[in-house]
C-alpha cells in the first residue's frame, strides 16, 4: 500500500478542504462507516459525500482540539525524544482511491519504520476510554490512516481535562484494516451509485429521519410493504425484552434504597451510592394560563415533533 499527494493543506481554506473531503472517505469518517459514531450515521455521512447535506460546523471541542494540537505535538516530543514532521497535505490511497488521510504528523521509529502521529484534546469526563486502550473511533481512524499510507504504526497522545498528558503506540493490525478497507469500498459504491446505505439503531439515524422527515401530511395513508410484518415482529420481540430488563433495574433500584433509608450516600466496594434530596422550582403553566391568559400566550413557545405509535387496526 502507497500514498500520493492530492493537494498541499498548507493556506488552505477551510471551505476549500471540505470541498476536496468531498472527493473521498476521510480517518474521522472511518467510525461513521463502521456505525460506531455516536454523534453521525452513515446515512448523514452518505448525504455529506452526495452533496445533500451541509458539512457540519465544528463544534468547540473540535475546534479547541485544533488550537492544541500543536501543544500536544511538542509534549509528545519533549516526553519521548521522538521527532515529529508534519505532512500540510491531503494524501490518496493509489490502491483504492477514495481513502483519504489528512494527517498531524509523522515520526521515523528505528526497526519499524514511518509511522503516524495523531495528537487529541479529551473532556475529563473521557477519561476512563484512555486507561488501558483509546477509543474505538479513534483506533479506526488510525487504522484508516495506516490502510491509506502503509506506515508501520501510530502514536496517538492526548490531553484529558487539561492536565493529564497520555500516548500510546498502535500497531498495524492487517485483519482489521482489511475489514475496514471492505466496508468502506461498499459505503463508497452507495456514494458512486446514489442510494443511501442502510439505516441503523443509532440516535444519529433517528435525527436523520426526524429532521428528513419533519412534518406528516394529514391524513395520508399508505400500505407497507411485506417487509413491514418482519420488522413489527422484531419491534415486539425488542419492546418485551425492554419490559423485563426495565422492571428488573427498578426492583434492583428499590432494593438498594430500601438498604440506604434515610442515608443520602452509600458505598459498596469500589462503588458509590447517592439517594439525594433535590428540590425543583417548576412553572405552574396550567394557573397562569387560567389566571393571565394573555400573558401566558405572549410567552408560550409551541413546538412540533412527530410521535410514533404502533396499535392494531380497528
Amino acid at each position: 500500500m502507497s500514498a500520493k499527494v492530492l493537494v498541499s493543506t498548507e493556506n488552505m481554506s477551510y471551505a476549500d478542504w471540505l470541498e476536496y473531503r468531498k472527493q473521498g472517505i476521510g480517518g474521522s469518517d472511518a467510525s461513521v462507516v463502521c456505525g460506531i459514531n455516536r454523534y453521525k450515521s452513515p446515512v448523514e455521512l452518505w448525504m455529506e459525500k452526495t452533496g445533500q447535506l451541509p458539512h457540519q460546523e465544528a463544534g468547540e471541542a473540535a475546534y479547541w482540539g485544533t488550537q492544541l494540537e500543536p501543544f500536544v505535538r511538542a509534549e509528545f516530543i519533549k516526553r519521548t525524544g521522538i521527532e515529529v514532521r508534519r505532512r500540510n497535505e491531503l494524501l490518496q490511497s493509489e490502491d483504492h482511491p477514495f481513502m483519504l488521510a489528512n494527517l498531524d504528523g509523522i515520526c521515523e521509529i528505528p526497526n519499524v519504520g514511518t509511522c503516524i502521529f495523531e495528537a487529541k484534546t479529551a473532556s475529563a469526563y473521557k477519561a476512563g476510554e484512555w486507561e488501558d486502550t483509546i477509543p474505538d473511533e479513534y483506533a479506526l481512524q488510525l487504522a484508516h490512516y495506516m490502510a491509506v499510507t502503509g506506515y508501520a504504526g501510530a502514536y496517538i497522545a492526548v490531553l484529558i481535562g487539561g492536565n493529564t498528558f497520555k500516548w500510546k503506540f498502535i500497531e498495524r493490525d492487517e485483519e482489521l484494516i482489511s475489514m475496514l478497507i471492505q466496508l468502506e469500498t461498499d459505503f463508497w459504491k452507495h456514494v458512486q451509485d446514489g442510494t443511501p446505505p442502510p439505516l441503523d439503531g443509532s440516535d444519529a439515524s433517528a435525527k436523520f429521519l426526524a429532521e428528513r422527515f419533519p412534518n406528516s401530511r394529514p391524513k395520508s395513508h399508505i400500505i407497507l410493504p411485506d417487509t413491514a410484518a418482519v420488522l413489527l415482529a422484531q419491534y415486539d420481540e425488542a419492546c418485551a425484552q425492554l419490559e423485563i430488563v426495565t422492571e428488573k433495574k427498578q426492583k434492583t433500584e428499590n432494593l438498594l434504597k430500601e438498604m440506604m433509608g434515610e442515608n443520602e450516600v452509600g458505598t459498596a466496594g469500589d462503588r458509590v451510592i447517592t439517594w439525594k434530596s433535590v428540590s425543583q422550582e417548576r412553572l405552574d403553566s396550567k394557573t397562569l394560563r387560567a389566571e393571565h391568559p394573555v400573558l401566558y400566550k405572549k410567552y408560550v413557545n409551541q413546538t412540533s415533533y412527530r410521535r410514533f405509535t404502533i396499535r392494531a387496526a380497528s
